[in-house]
């Protein structure tokens, strides 16, 4: 089949649901994405913590609460949002929070004990109301010649300091402006693919390069059945942004 992967049926898509549980048609209920992201943290020693449709301003308190504890000895803090969204904002019970400002509680100047350590968000909700649409691939591309770079050497003397915003690395379902699909069976393609590739390659892929082939997941499924007829045939691609300062890796931590 040329290289194509056989997936179980995946039901209808729709637009940025949230993830409740379903039942197949042999009565075993399919686990949820919230699930499937406890186990793979949970599998790759996180300390997960579950807070289900909280109003706005329980989900600001937790977040506070969290942004205050001790990491002194944790290694780095992951927060993902399973959720509905709009552009820079995602949305709570009753309302919608920006993501700034959940991400501003954990910079430097406020969030002291975790300094210099990753700091992951994993928004996986709709992010504006386009559709994307699939485009055919080039056989090959024209190279261009490497062009010097000029590197800038660093005094390893020198007293060393981080910008308040460094080691943030943000992490959404679909790039800005366009809408999330999740499957009525399996849940959200995102968090699918995110939550395989830690299954496969959590403790041995540097994060970045687990979250491009989670990309090229996410970018070869489109849309095949849907109550929104505009949505069918219907791409979408994930996109990260990092500030990280050093690769990042997930090995176990020696006992």
């Amino acid at each position: 089949m040329s290289g194509a992967e056989r997936r179980p049926a995946a039901g209808r898509v729709q637009l940025d649901s949230k993830p409740t549980p379903t039942t197949t048609a042999d009565g075993n209920q399919n686990i949820t994405e919230v699930d499937a992201f406890d186990k793979s943290l949970t599998d790759l020693g996180f300390e997960v913590r579950i807070f289900d449709d909280l109003k706005a301003e329980d989900v600001l308190k937790k977040v506070f609460e969290a942004s205050r504890d001790d990491y002194s000895n944790a290694d780095c803090f992951v927060c993902v949002f399973l959720s509905h969204g709009e552009n820079d904002h995602v949305y709570a019970y009753d309302a919608q929070i920006k993501i700034e400002t959940i991400t501003n509680m954990f910079r430097g100047d406020k969030c002291q004990s975790l300094v210099g350590k990753p700091k992951i968000f994993i928004i996986q909700a709709c992010r504006g109301d386009k559709h994307d649409d699939p485009v055919l691939v080039q056989d090959s591309v024209d190279s261009k010649d490497e062009t010097t770079v000029n590197q800038t050497e660093v005094d390893a003397a020198g007293v060393y300091t981080l910008p308040a915003g460094a080691d943030f690395i943000m992490c959404y379902s679909v790039a800005q402006g366009y809408f999330s699909h999740r499957e009525t069976v399996n849940g959200s393609w995102y968090i699918q693919d995110l939550c395989e590739a830690l299954g496969k390659h959590g403790s041995s892929l540097e994060f970045t390069e687990l979250l491009t082939v989670v990309n090229r997941k996410v970018s070869h499924r489109k849309v095949d059945i849907c109550r929104d007829i505009n949505a069918i045939g219907k791409k979408q691609i994930p996109c990260f942004a990092s500030m990280l300062t050093k690769k990042l890796y997930f090995h176990p931590k020696s006992k």
